[in-house]
């Protein structure tokens, strides 16, 4: 009987934003355009500070097991780390210009970081280490930022908007009954 403690809407959410971020980087879709950012972002908003550094970098490590795991994954945690602390941010005030902004900072530091992963250890790609290998490595990157940006504000509309939604149903379904 312990384990229901455990069983509360909020683990709830949290097991199913794990799944979702996980299972949708196995569909066919462009590459970067997955929703495990969104997912960081908004749990740093919506859950613990906790939850919001565990789900997406749980659902990366899921997915990556099966993959692959490769000599950058710490970059990619990491990054996915990051963006739910910025989640936090937006927490403090959250207004939808501030969760876009917190959408598009979540993407420019993925790209930041693991472009310049790429650059510093290397992953199959060798620039040289000096201001033009780094340039030439954010640049080879910038494809994938686009899309980056793409998925990412996607998704982070998709889940805020789905929440946002859920919410204003639910007050006015109290203001209802309290009528």
């Amino acid at each position: 009987m312990r384990f229901r403690q455990y069983l509360t809407p909020t683990n709830g959410v949290l097991v199913l934003l794990i799944a979702f971020a996980a299972a949708a980087r196995f569909w066919p879709h462009p590459a970067n355009f997955a929703p495990v950012a969104a997912v960081a972002l908004f749990s740093g908003v919506y859950l613990s500070k906790r939850a919001s550094i565990l789900a997406p970098v749980i659902a990366m490590v899921i997915s990556d097991i099966f993959l692959g795991m490769h000599n950058l994954v710490f970059f990619t945690w990491g990054s996915m780390a990051l963006i739910g602390i910025i989640g936090w941010w937006v927490k403090e005030k959250k207004q939808p210009g501030r969760i876009v902004l917190g959408a598009l900072a979540g993407s420019a530091l993925f790209f930041f970081i693991t472009n310049g992963a790429v650059w510093a250890i290397g992953d199959g790609a060798s620039y040289a280490h000096n201001f033009t290998g780094l340039t030439q490595a954010y640049v080879a990157g910038l494809p994938f930022l686009r899309n980056t940006l793409a998925g990412d504000l996607v998704y982070v509309g998709v889940f805020f908007g789905i929440a946002e939604l859920a919410f204003a149903w639910e007050r006015r379904r109290v203001r209802a009954s309290a009528a």
